[in-house]
């Protein structure tokens, strides 16, 4: 990616192209639907608490976490079968910094309607019933919070969100910009920087977001910095 990114020509096998376009749908899928669950797990954790580990227990967050795995692979597997059973021209460019599904489509000689539609299910499917589903979560946790009566009570619950719903915002938003837009309003320079965002981005910010929520890595970074430790 880094070469990508540096590099103003960087050739691809389309062996390797179909390779590295696999790996980042099943990716991509699987953080959709691990987000998705995370967000049920934040509305267990602040609506059923006392049945929380009941609810949440080991069988489950195997399950969730296989089923998100699972649907990652199946849907990269349809996709990158319906790109790369096109027919593309000898000697051709690609307009991003990775192997993406639109701009393959575009390189692509022949007539491409089925693949773009197949492309339209597949975005459907993977942002806007997990961004719904979340939603949904967030509603629940909202008017969960909102019965507090306990300042502090909410601040906590509140804060137990913040971190994920900051990841699901960045993460979807920029997804749903690409993959969701109309045909007629596609910017192959626009989708590059918002790719940027999602695949660079994000992921440096996850392991700073969450981090920063457990106590001892608050303590460490005040610290290293020559401040006092934040009090329990």
């Amino acid at each position: 990616m880094l070469s990508g990114l540096l590099s103003p020509h960087q050739p691809i096998s389309i062996p390797c192209c179909a390779t590295q376009l696999f790996f980042y749908l099943t990716f991509g899928i699987n953080n959709c639907f691990l987000l998705t669950a995370m967000g049920y797990d934040r509305y267990v954790a602040i609506c059923n608490p006392l049945r929380y580990s009941v609810i949440m227990g080991k069988e489950a967050c195997v399950q969730l976490a296989s089923g998100s795995l699972g649907t990652g692979l199946g849907v990269a597997i349809v996709q990158v079968t319906s790109v790369f059973g096109l027919s593309f021209c000898d000697v051709f460019v690609i307009s991003h910094f990775f192997c993406d599904v639109r701009p393959l489509l575009k390189l692509a000689c022949t007539d491409t309607t089925f693949s773009e539609i197949i492309n339209f299910v597949v975005s459907v499917c993977v942002l806007v019933l997990p961004m719904g589903l979340v939603f949904i979560s967030y509603v629940l946790i909202i008017s969960t919070i909102l019965k507090i009566t306990s300042a502090k009570g909410r601040k906590k619950a509140f804060a137990t969100c913040a971190s994920h719903l900051t990841v699901v915002i960045i993460h979807y938003g920029c997804a749903s910009i690409i993959y969701l837009k109309p045909k007629s309003q596609n910017s192959l320079g626009q989708d590059r920087l918002i790719s940027v965002t999602y695949t660079v981005i994000t992921p440096l910010l996850n392991p700073v977001v969450y981090s920063l929520r457990n106590k001892e890595v608050r303590d460490a970074l005040c610290r290293a910095v020559g401040q006092k430790p934040l009090s329990s």
